[in-house]
């Protein structure tokens, strides 16, 4: 039998790099416990809110984020702040499956164009890995805006 499991993040900023991530894998930040939100509300505005009726110091209030598959599919990600930066290269990383069934030319490009979008969300593309059959079609090695690596694969 397989398990649920989430993906947990160590951040400086939960709330910036949950929203970060939310914005490359299409998931959502769900609503507060207990609140029912319009189409179009401010989730994380509305986070704010409910954290500050339950006495949560506004320091305290951007320790913790999460983000979910909107679908139920994906697992659900969790960012939880810590007072220290990241300081070595990710032993597990995500690799964003940003070009499914496209080979060659095409497939770069591909990457080539989810690496745009991204780096107008605040990534940074770190290198560029050509294809080399049959191991490898080719990928693009990515950072987060804290510096977490993923790959466009």
């Amino acid at each position: 039998m397989s398990r649920d499991f989430q993906v947990t993040f160590d951040a400086h900023d939960p709330g910036a790099l949950s929203t970060f991530w939310r914005d490359v894998l299409g998931y959502i930040h769900p609503a507060p416990p207990g609140t029912d939100l319009p189409e179009g509300a401010d989730v994380l505005a509305a986070w704010n809110d409910f954290l500050a009726r339950a006495g949560v110091p506004e320091d305290q209030r951007n320790t913790r984020s999460a983000i979910e598959d909107p679908d139920g599919h994906g697992p659900r990600m969790f960012f939880q702040q810590v007072p220290e930066g990241k300081v070595v290269k990710n032993r597990l990383h995500l690799d964003v499956r940003a070009a499914p069934g496209l080979r060659g030319e095409a497939r770069m490009a591909a990457l080539e164009a989810e690496s745009d979008r991204l780096t107008a969300l605040g990534a940074v593309q770190l290198r560029r890995e050509e294809p080399a059959p049959p191991m490898s079609e080719g990928f693009i090695v990515m950072a987060d805006p804290e510096g977490n690596e993923f790959c466009l694969d």
